[in-house]
């Protein structure tokens, strides 16, 4: 699941990165861990948050912080006898990222398998720090995902990472306000903004927050209104494109600037417990979000089931005939390239979130196809919104509809330009266009300093 606040782990320079990838081995047999080399008793992690039921077993560490993991790492473990998961929490999203980086840096000291987003792919991968799981046996997934969650998985053919949860977007909004100001989900952008205007004159709340330390959630939104931000693939590994100033990214932010100037909208960081608080009294109407945000809310105190004001619908399009849908967020299991168990690390990866229930589902919506069909999880009614059956409704047609994206090989630098840029156009001290142009010249002179071919349209 994704976390809003990122922490800046720019320190490496991506330059001395551009080599050769590693190879990755042979392909697994059916149980994977005889194939590796015997693992001794020293050599076993022994720092672990979980019981390990076999001890004569091969070990596999894994860093990640899901909240689902306490379940699914005991179930694999009572599952499989020949090989036991040590798992660790080494902080989320970017606390474990830095941790990471200093492993890869130092050449070792990073876990077996470790828990990464998909925007975050690219910018190991480069590294190579990851094992292409299709020498592993990862092809024979394909069938159990998406197109669109494929694509992000995967990089010149190979798969470098089995996604656990994903992060479909939609509309979240307050019924109770809705109801209150005669207002209906709306289909297109061009409706929303009507209804930020009613409310507005009405003396009712802003209709959403357009914040500027979330830029995922920015850059989410500049994908579904046809910007293609990226172009990247491990076989070209020091060729890039970059396509920053284009006229879909320009239309998102005037959209949303204009709300702003309005007062229509707040700018509220989300990662700030303002933010929450605005939700939760009704300051703010609408939220876009992702599938685990009910999740985060349902620990601050929101309210469950009968008494919930919380509604979801299908995200605003700009052209409801041809609708497209987005996907912020969501995690994968990746094998590293410091793993001595290849083989049994990609047996944990593979198999980890393979057989997801009631029981390994927490706040994030499952990637593989066939938790999404199952009866329990497609009827499910959703207490976050007062029983609403928000999985058939909206999350699975989301997800399935979601095409995937490519992300930058630096993609916490990235970040943090766009949020400085999202700083200034916020607060009205730069347009979109002048913003989105600078940002495209930050971007393209930092990949060429770092060593890439950088086209530019």
């Amino acid at each position: 699941m994704k976390k809003k606040a990122l922490a800046a782990l720019v320190g490496v320079a991506v330059v001395s990165l551009l080599a050769a990838c590693s190879s990755t081995g042979a392909s697994a047999g059916p149980t994977a861990a005889p194939t590796d080399k015997p693992q001794s008793q020293a050599d076993k992690p022994s720092n672990c948050d979980n019981k390990i039921l076999y001890p004569a077993a091969t070990r596999v560490s894994l860093w990640g912080w899901s909240p689902t993991l306490p379940v699914a790492v005991d179930a694999f473990d009572k599952a499989h006898k020949d090989v036991q998961i040590c798992w660790t929490n080494a902080g989320a999203g970017s606390a474990e990222y830095q941790k990471f980086s200093t492993a890869i840096a130092a050449g070792k000291g990073a876990p077996d398998v470790v828990m990464l987003e998909t925007d975050h792919l690219n910018s190991f991968l480069i590294k190579d720090a990851l094992v292409n799981l299709s020498d592993y046996g990862a092809d024979k997934w394909k069938n159990d995902f998406s197109a669109g969650t494929l694509k992000d998985i995967s990089s010149n053919g190979g798969i470098y990472a089995i996604p656990d949860d994903g992060g479909p977007v939609a509309m979240m909004y307050r019924k109770d306000i809705f109801d209150r100001y005669g207002l209906t989900p709306p289909k297109t952008w061009a409706e929303y903004a009507a209804d930020a205007a009613k409310l507005k004159a009405a003396g009712g709340p802003a209709i959403a927050d357009w914040p500027n330390d979330t830029p995922a959630y920015a850059q989410a939104l500049f994908a579904q209104a046809g910007a293609d931000t990226f172009d990247y693939s491990i076989d070209k590994k020091t060729s890039l494109g970059v396509d920053i100033d284009n006229a879909a990214s320009r239309k998102v932010l005037d959209f949303w600037d204009t709300l702003v100037q309005k007062g229509e909208v707040v700018t509220t960081g989300q990662s700030s417990t303002d933010f929450v608080s605005q939700l939760a009294s009704g300051k703010i109407a609408t939220f876009i979000a992702a599938s685990w945000e009910p999740g985060h809310l349902t620990g601050a105190g929101f309210p469950r089931g009968a008494d919930s004001p919380w509604r979801v619908a299908m995200l605003p399009q700009w052209d409801a005939k041809s609708p497209v849908q987005v996907n912020w967020g969501g995690s994968t299991y990746a094998v590293t390239t410091q793993s001595k168990v290849p083989h049994a690390a990609a047996e944990v990866a593979l198999n980890l979130f393979g057989n997801e229930n009631q029981q390994t589902l927490g706040a994030h919506f499952p990637q593989h196809l066939k938790a999404q069909k199952a009866s329990w999880f497609v009827n499910a009614a959703d207490p976050f919104f007062g029983g609403q059956k928000a999985n058939k409704e909206i999350w699975i047609p989301t997800a399935g509809a979601y095409k995937g994206q490519s992300y930058s090989p630096f993609q916490d630098y990235y970040y943090q330009q766009i949020t400085a840029m999202l700083t200034k156009t916020t607060s009205g001290s730069e347009s979109a266009a002048s913003g989105l142009s600078k940002l495209q010249s930050t971007i393209a002179s930092y990949a060429k300093a770092q060593g890439f071919t950088v086209k530019t349209k």
